[in-house]
């Protein structure tokens, strides 16, 4: 996309923004094959901070990584019924290959619960060898009709952690615990605020007793989905035979959580803090953090500036940032401005002959605002600018999202809301499958979650929204990605 082009205002169409804003970052680009992507190296190096601060606290929690076969035999799938029907219209399969038919087709991985607990039939014999702690960095397929980048195609990246448990109460601890991980991921690093609870039963991972979820709302109001964590029960280590021998010499069945994240997480953080402009990234999460451009009129100032803002570059770059600096010739200051304020790095530092003189560089923030900074401690001023745009990204966030949620809704307000501007909508909800399904299908609004307590209203309501008979659980409605 050129200068001159030009991004969509997000007020204008928000949809022709987000595409906008990602191929002006350069993050993605499409392909030739249908419904897939190309992640460009703007967009992978985004990734690759994502998993080392993911990996990190997953191995902190005693989690270690392995790798699994892309390829999973047909009958794998059809063991577990309810996991074969919420994930048939979505399979490839594999029919023929090496110029013959197979005997046994094979799917191409849409998840891993199968393949992965078929070896942990093998692994686990007794209860010392629980908990199995297993996570797996992969790629997945599942065939998206309508896609977009990042948020929905057919091909995506993701961590997916497959745990197995002496009992269901140990299954149900680390399906919380993971619940909590992905929320301080949200909240730390994407500055990406959430609200976490329980999914319905309609809305739960097929083959799970029960689904965990954070919810984060996008600037056009509706929800993304930032993570789940499922207790899976016994259910597939039945189908898998996945047995242990017990304490007191008995033999019973594994408790199984699986949990994951993707690449629709990009997704999330452009929408999160993306402006007109294109894409903001958190400074937790910028591959730039900070990019350094001299500012020169003449080759008489040239030698000065450009040995001030190599020495700018190289402190902030011993220091620990992630620094760039932009010293190509025949470019004007307000050209490099442009690109890299499209690529939403947190801070440019210019350094011009009066900043020499004075021995500063002057900062401009990517979100507003320019100071300068004395070239005597660079560093800890550039962390501490650093610090202050994640905590105001994340801050501006939250009151965005408080500011589009409503409480305590009625049938005609979550009508109006959904119709209108949407946001989340908090109400009393029966706990009859059928009014999820009526509103669902008179607003394109689903039960984001039953919200934990901390997210829960001050005041329980006491009827549901939509049939006005006696609430049983508050939920929390909107349209989503």
């Amino acid at each position: 996309m050129s200068q001159e082009q030009g991004i969509t205002p997000r007020a204008k169409d928000f949809s022709a923004w987000y595409n906008d804003a990602v191929m002006r970052a350069e993050l993605a680009d499409y392909s030739p094959v249908r419904g897939c992507m190309v992640i460009r190296p703007n967009g992978y190096a985004i990734w690759e901070l994502m998993q080392a601060a993911l990996d990190r606290m997953f191995k902190d929690t005693g989690h270690r990584n392995a790798y699994f076969p892309l390829f999973i035999p047909q009958s794998f799938l059809a063991k577990e019924a309810e996991h074969v029907e919420g994930f048939a219209p979505e399979v490839a399969v594999v029919t023929r290959a090496g110029g013959k038919e197979l005997e046994e087709p094979l799917v191409v991985r849409p998840t891993s619960e199968t393949i992965i607990y078929d070896s942990f039939a093998k692994w686990i014999h007794s209860y010392r060898d629980l908990p199995l702690l297993i996570n797996q960095w992969a790629n997945i397929v599942r065939w998206e009709m309508r896609t977009r980048l990042f948020l929905r195609t057919t091909e995506f990246l993701w961590q997916e952690g497959h745990t197995a448990h002496v009992d269901e109460a140990d299954a149900e601890r680390e399906a919380r615990q993971m619940l909590a991980v992905y929320r301080r991921f949200d909240e730390e690093w994407v500055a990406m605020p959430v609200i976490t609870g329980v999914k319905t039963d309609s809305e739960k991972f097929a083959g799970a007793l029960r689904t965990y979820a954070v919810e984060a709302l996008m600037q056009d109001n509706k929800s993304i989905q930032a993570g789940t964590t499922h207790n899976l029960g016994q259910n597939f280590a039945k189908a898998f035979g996945v047995q242990f021998q017990t304490a007191d010499g008995g033999l019973d069945y594994v408790w199984n959580t699986s949990w994951g994240v993707s690449t629709r997480m990009i997704g999330g953080l452009v929408m999160t803090h993306g402006d007109d402009v294109g894409i903001v990234c958190p400074p937790r999460l910028a591959p730039v953090q900070v990019v350094v451009v001299p500012i020169y009129r003449s080759d008489e100032e040239r030698a000065a500036v450009l040995a001030a803002a190599e020495q700018a570059a190289r402190t902030l770059r011993d220091g620990g940032v992630r620094v760039e600096l932009d010293a190509r010739e025949g470019m004007k200051p307000g050209a490099k401005y442009y690109e890299w304020e499209g690529r939403g790095v947190p801070l440019r530092l210019e350094v011009g002959p009066k900043d020499v003189a004075k021995g500063q560089v002057f900062a401009a923030r990517r979100t507003g605002g320019k100071a300068p900074i004395p070239v005597a401690g660079l560093t800890d001023g550039v962390r501490a600018a650093l610090d202050e745009i994640q905590a105001a990204l994340f801050k501006a966030a939250v009151e965005r999202r408080e500011a589009n949620t409503r409480r305590g809704v009625t049938k005609d307000e979550l009508l109006a809301m959904m119709a209108g501007e949407g946001g989340f909508a908090y109400g009393g909800y029966c706990g009859n499958e059928a009014c999820e399904q009526a509103i669902k299908e008179a607003t394109k609004a689903t039960i984001r979650v039953l919200p934990d307590e901390e997210f829960r209203s001050p005041t329980a309501p006491a009827r549901c929204a939509w049939c006005g008979s006696k609430s049983v659980v508050e939920a929390v409605w909107s349209k989503a990605y």
